[in-house]
């Protein structure tokens, strides 16, 4: 009798956070202020009859259209195809939004389970959970989890991957 096929590779089942997507917002916001800043900056330090005067226009331009895509569609984007999913067998995410990356992590090769928060990530009561692997990788992150909800999956994390190496051993 042949063994069962291995279950067909699929999308992890959880969205992030909603509150993700401010975050996003707010880094687009203070990712154009500083390109705006730089901006200004030339154009009033630079003579208009410089090397390239095509710039005094051109850059304007480059920054309100950065600042509407990073502001307005990246954040919704990267809600849409952000995800994971932690099973009894493993953790799961799927991040990228241009270029895709699946990861499995089992929960066996579970080595040590972080929570980190940043100063963005706390004004929106955001944490991440880091997974530090024994493999090449080295550590999957599942970015911006509600902070009460990546400290339940970090401690069930690390009792699985405790009980898993108690039973190894």
């Amino acid at each position: 009798m042949l063994p069962d096929p291995p279950s067909p590779v699929r999308d992890p089942a959880w969205p992030l956070s909603r509150s993700a997507i401010g975050l996003w917002v707010a880094e687009g916001v203070l990712g154009a202020l500083v390109y705006g800043v730089l901006t200004a900056a030339f154009v009033l330090f630079v003579p208009p009859a410089g090397p390239v005067p095509v710039l005094r226009w051109l850059l304007p331009v480059l920054v309100v259209a950065y600042a509407v895509v990073a502001i307005g569609v990246r954040p919704w984007i990267r809600y849409r195809v952000h995800r994971w999913e932690v099973t009894d067998e493993a953790v799961y995410t799927l991040t990228g939004w241009l270029t895709r990356t699946w990861v499995l992590v089992p929960v066996s090769r579970i080595q040590t389970v972080d929570v980190t928060r940043g100063v963005l990530q706390q004004a929106f009561g955001l944490a991440t959970v880091a997974v530090l692997t024994a493999s090449s990788q080295g550590t999957v992150r599942v970015p911006h989890l509600e902070a009460d909800v990546a400290r339940r999956v970090a401690d069930d994390l690390a009792r699985r991957a405790e009980l898993v190496r108690d039973e190894a051993t």
